[in-house]
């Protein structure tokens, strides 16, 4: 499966896309790193990117803005400009022309999850590049941190300093955590038939409070959304990416590929 290494960015970030063997027409997926919104580079899901290529997907995973070179919204404005570059140049790799699903993990769900829910904000489109929007055709997210806000709360709550300290690196202040939070767009009804969503969340997961993925996919299906939610009992942060031959990880994985193949 070739992978190519390519410049999409002004300032000459690099994505790296992994395009499946055979001639296509592939569905297009954009991946979205996590690293609590500070560090992780476009490897960071390297192995799961390789099974999605196996599948025949073709996955495109941008590198992103991060502090101290930029805070919010720098990572959504590069996020914006990668999906827009994906839909106008994945064909030459035979991607399926149209629309594209988006992928995240972690922080990369949170920003993965505002730009479905924000594809034309004026915030976000910003940057030089493809016409077009942020608009996503469905949305699978790994842990995501849905409600950056109660999170940063815990972490203060808790003492786990990596945690608010990465969140007050990137984030102003608690009134844009809260703005820009996927779960409170959806309380606010903000967002209207957004695409369908997966979310796979581990039942051990210290580093979300309890109950945030249970309660982002009701409030997405509330907003005229269809959600379905895998919850893997006693498995925490990152499993199914850490450990990923372990047969719930395996079963995970496969209800990704399930699902993005269907857009």
């Amino acid at each position: 499966m070739p992978i190519e290494e390519l410049p999409y960015h002004p300032d000459g970030l690099l994505a790296r896309l992994h395009v499946p063997d055979g001639p296509g027409p592939f569905p297009g997926v954009l991946s979205v790193h996590g690293g609590a919104w500070t560090f992780g580079d476009r490897m960071m899901n390297e192995g799961l990117h390789r099974r999605l290529a196996a599948a025949g997907l073709l996955v495109m995973a941008p590198e992103m803005r991060k502090p101290p070179v930029a805070r919010y919204p720098g990572s959504i404005q590069d996020i914006h400009l990668a999906a827009r570059w994906l839909k106008a140049e994945g064909p030459r790799w035979g991607m399926r022309p149209g629309g594209i699903a988006g992928l995240g993990t972690s922080s990369g769900g949170h920003q993965a999850a505002l730009l479905a829910l924000r594809p034309r904000h004026s915030h976000y489109a910003t940057l030089p590049g493809p016409a077009g929007d942020g608009a996503l055709t469905r949305l699978a997210l790994c842990w995501p941190v849905a409600d950056p806000l109660a999170r940063y709360r815990m972490a203060k709550a808790t003492g786990a300093r990596p945690l608010f300290e990465a969140h007050e690196a990137w984030w102003p202040d608690e009134a844009t955590m809260e703005d820009a939070s996927p779960q409170h767009i959806l309380d606010r009804g903000e967002a209207t038939a957004p695409p369908p969503l997966l979310v796979i969340q581990g039942g051990a997961d210290a580093n979300v409070t309890p109950g945030m993925a249970p309660r982002f996919a009701q409030a997405w299906c509330a907003a005229g959304g269809q959600a379905a939610l895998r919850l893997f009992p006693g498995r925490g942060h990152l499993f199914a990416t850490q450990d990923p031959e372990a047969p719930d990880s395996q079963a995970a994985i496969a209800a990704i590929i399930a699902f993005l193949r269907e857009g």
